[in-house]
């Protein structure tokens, strides 16, 4: 017989979460995921949680230079380039949320395929494309 041994479960961390940066973070992304996303937070993920809310949220999709259009189609780009797929799925959901039209999103991934390659364009377009039929079907 096997004996199996079980580490205590750690209760739930106390987010210190930027209230700014959740605020503008729900807005994007939804609340749905944001919350899904805290809710999972646990002892290793804790910090991440508190870093991208402050950081990547409340310090740099706050600033008054770009608006939250220009800062997802630039967010799109770079999510090509590096072929983070499940995050540009996120992200061309909350790009329609920040007011890009289907045609500006086309348009961005055709510019993607210039300068981050045609596989990974490829790759985005097939995202895309679920994700836009997706909403037209909302």
């Amino acid at each position: 017989m096997r004996h199996v041994t079980t580490e205590p479960t750690q209760p739930a961390p106390v987010l210190d979460l930027d209230p700014a940066g959740l605020a503008v973070r729900r807005e994007v992304l939804g609340p749905d995921h944001v919350d899904a996303a805290i809710n999972r937070a646990d002892g290793v993920t804790a910090e991440f949680q508190e870093m991208i809310t402050k950081y990547a949220w409340g310090h740099i999709w706050t600033r008054p230079g770009l608006d939250r259009r220009m800062r997802s189609a630039i967010t799109l780009t770079a999510l090509v380039a590096h072929g983070h797929l499940a995050e540009l799925e996120l992200h061309l959901r909350a790009a329609l949320r920040n007011g890009l039209t289907r045609a500006e999103i086309v348009e961005v991934l055709l510019q993607s395929a210039i300068y981050c390659g045609v596989p990974a364009a490829n790759s985005a377009f097939a995202v895309a494309r679920r994700v836009l039929n997706e909403n037209e079907e909302a």
